[in-house]
């Protein structure tokens, strides 16, 4: 198949379409997928987020690989809610070293109606500091997206983790179609959608097929596509999986790009354990996204300084977003950090 008929944005990949791009020599591949990605980026650019979890531990779910979840013992401690000016301060911080999309995290089910005001908040405040905004709260109603979207919401990540076939052996307590419904709500609701999935979890080359059949076969592509590696957590039903082999994770991150060729690929989770050649190939292979900072939720991530000096090694530059005037932009940050502060619905995570 050639880069050009590859680069066509499709809705329509088959099983053997896609297992025969995974199969390709690894040179053939990567060549394919940096010809893709340059069709519709610049090569040198990556979108740089920052990930807070806003609450922590605790979930009802069951996921087996989380360290949050309520049903596996791995000594997290269990927080609230964040208080609304806490997340600000963590946003501004975020953006001083760099970032330009703000991502929030909860462990939750699905969020609560008396959850919910401080939620918005979040969003109204984050955006008025000029960054993108981005959130994961769990499954949504209509009402919950619809609100979400009003607040500014740029953002929602939710992700299918693997193949719908595969996707029992690893969740009890919520279906694939719980998670297809939350992603057509964010559809309609005008936001962008993030969404993608985990690698070294078990799965067979036919799930992580499956899973990408599932995301490009959407009737619109996420914009965002986080391909993570299992963090292996002790307490966790995956604590003793098998490791990734890294050419098999490069090789995901570039039939991604293909796929799904206007999408943000995202180096996510499991970048701490990845060297620098690693790194480098996945951003040859199509990756223009990464989390940056010291935590991705309750996981280690490369420090920021760490990743500057990668990107002027490579020659890559942190992908710009579009700023206001300083003194309006200013201005803004001035008054929702005034307008929070004064605000009734302060949450406090002490009590």
């Amino acid at each position: 198949m050639s880069a050009t008929a590859a680069c066509a944005t499709r809705h329509d990949w088959s099983l053997a379409e896609v297992k025969a791009l995974f199969e390709q020599p690894f040179n053939d591949l990567i060549f394919q997928a940096q010809a893709v990605h340059r069709q519709h980026f610049d090569a040198n650019r990556v979108q740089v987020s920052t990930l807070l979890s806003i609450k922590t531990g605790a979930c009802p779910e069951d996921c087996k690989y989380c360290p949050q979840s309520g049903h596996y013992n791995t000594g997290l401690d269990k927080e609230k809610l964040m208080e609304v000016q806490k997340v600000l301060e963590a946003a501004a911080e975020a953006k001083a070293i760099g970032s330009t999309r703000f991502c929030m995290g909860a462990a939750w089910k699905h969020p609560s109606a008396k959850d919910m005001p401080y939620v918005l908040k979040m969003v109204e405040g984050v955006k008025a500091l000029g960054l993108e905004t981005c959130m994961t709260l769990g499954k949504l109603d209509q009402e919950q997206t619809k609100a979400l979207a009003a607040a500014g919401l740029d953002y929602y990540n939710h992700n299918l983790d693997t193949s719908p076939e595969f996707y029992g052996n690893i969740i009890t307590t919520r279906t694939y179609a719980d998670r297809l419904e939350t992603l057509s709500y964010v559809r309609e609701s005008g936001m962008k959608i993030c969404s993608g999935g985990i690698l070294g979890m078990g799965e067979s080359l036919n799930d992580r097929a499956g899973l990408l059949i599932q995301l490009a076969n959407l009737p619109e592509h996420p914009e965002s596509v986080p391909i993570n590696m299992l963090v292996k957590v002790k307490g966790t039903p995956l604590a003793d999986e098998q490791d990734v082999d890294p050419f098999d994770f490069i090789r995901m991150l570039a039939v991604a790009r293909i796929m799904m060729p206007k999408s943000h690929v995202r180096l996510s989770a499991g970048r701490e354990q990845m060297n620098e050649q690693m790194q480098a190939l996945a951003f040859l292979a199509g990756a223009n996204s990464i989390f940056y900072g010291e935590k991705l939720l309750t996981t280690g991530n490369p420090q920021a300084d760490k990743d500057m000096l990668l990107f002027k090694r490579l020659g890559i530059q942190p992908e710009a977003r579009e700023e206001h005037d300083d003194e309006i932009h200013q201005a803004a940050i001035e008054q929702a950090l005034v307008e929070q502060r004064d605000s009734k619905l302060f949450y406090n995570a002490v009590v």
